[in-house]
């Protein structure tokens, strides 16, 4: 008869090495980090953490190695950055360039523009931040009035951006905005553009959420000049660009771990012995999550494919924020613990603060009717 080999393939043996090599990390770097600090997801920031993910090439994982990236697999950058996202890592300085910018230059960037920022992105030195919503317009991107009028000297910007995550401490920003006239086709004439943020004419002013976070801000562009050479990617060719860009944000962990501190702590407060009702909702809570992550990391596999993963990215997002807000009341049911950010109590002070942020997660990246927008035509509904 003959032997079966039991072995475990080279590839998970690495991957699981990875995985623990994260952890070790992470015990030691967040060792006297307190769970209140470690339940702000992706926001919260540290830039000599984001350093120390650089010097061991945990950022820019899947770019190449001229650029200062790995040239490792998604699934090896997918396996950091969950356990980042799971253990509550201050990763918010690099978070942004890592996720979306960094592979936006590489794909439409100039040589130059690519030389000039990649390194120092993978070194986690330098931040960016997404120039998209508008006030009057939110998630809808084709309603942009913020303006760039081409001239001899390079181009003039005028208009405002909202709700733009970590501006006030971020190096750069990718500027989606028109470059042509309105048309009755509304995707066309629009542009991407690198935007060094010491640029004079930039003004970027605080908004406060509920929890009472300075992370978002409004930024006004008056006569902003930007040299040619600022422009990314193609003059009036944006539209595509940025979808596949909100491919990369709305398709990872982040979209279904946003709760998971909060669902940690509640779980360590149920005990090692839950009632029946406390089992019931971490079942629910917990099967959510591995639909959920088993669909992110298809994703990544298509992503590393180069296929288009639009609808799917969509899919995973609508899905996830709804189970990142359902675990917020769920987790409320499991015990008796009132949620209070003054009672030094580490889960009531996570379940306080994560009631507030819990409504913002169905809105940053694109609002529920837009994502499902997305879905019904890439259905073929509409």
């Amino acid at each position: 008869m003959q032997q079966i080999n039991f072995e475990m393939p080279t590839r998970l043996k690495s991957i699981d090495a990875l995985r623990e090599e994260v952890r070790e990390f992470l015990r030691v770097e967040l060792a006297n980090v307190p769970v209140q600090k470690r339940a702000g997801g992706m926001t919260a920031r540290d830039p000599d953490f984001s350093r120390k993910l650089g010097a061991k090439g945990w950022i820019g994982m899947t770019w190449p190695k001229q650029y200062g990236g790995g040239e490792r697999s998604a699934l090896e950058r997918y396996v950091v950055i969950e356990e980042m996202l799971s253990a509550g890592a201050p990763v918010g300085a690099h978070w942004t360039a890592d996720r979306q910018s960094g592979p936006l230059l590489l794909r439409y960037g100039t040589e130059e523009q690519r030389q000039k920022l990649l390194p120092r992105i993978t070194a986690g030195e330098c931040y960016f931040c997404i120039g998209m919503s508008e006030p009057d317009s939110g998630s809808d991107l084709a309603a942009a009035r913020t303006r760039a009028q081409r001239t001899d000297a390079g181009y003039v910007v005028n208009g405002t951006k909202i709700w733009t995550s970590n501006a006030h401490l971020s190096h750069y920003m990718i500027l989606f905005c028109r470059t042509e006239a309105k048309t009755e086709e509304r995707h066309a004439g629009m542009s991407q553009f690198l935007v060094d943020l010491k640029t004079p004419g930039i003004t970027i002013r605080p908004i406060y959420d509920m929890s009472g976070h300075h992370h978002f801000n409004e930024v006004f562009f008056e006569d902003v000049l930007l040299p040619h050479d600022a422009l990314l990617g193609t003059e009036g060719g944006a539209w595509k660009q940025v979808t596949d860009e909100l491919t990369y944000e709305r398709s990872g962990p982040e979209r279904f771990l946003s709760s998971y501190r909060l669902l940690a702590e509640g779980v360590r407060a149920c005990g090692k012995s839950p009632r029946d009702d406390q089992s019931r909702l971490i079942g629910k809570m917990a099967a959510q999550l591995v639909i959920l992550r088993q669909m992110s990391r298809s994703v990544a596999g298509m992503l590393e494919r180069g296929e288009d993963p639009a609808l799917q990215a969509a899919l995973v997002k609508d899905l996830g924020n709804s189970h990142e807000q359902e675990v917020v009341e769920l987790v409320r049911l499991l015990t008796e613990t009132e949620p209070s950010n003054e009672s030094g109590h580490g889960f009531a002070d996570v379940m306080a603060d994560m009631m507030l942020r819990a409504p913002a997660f169905s809105i940053r990246g694109g609002t529920r009717e837009i994502l499902r927008g997305v879905i019904a035509r890439g259905l073929g509904l509409r």
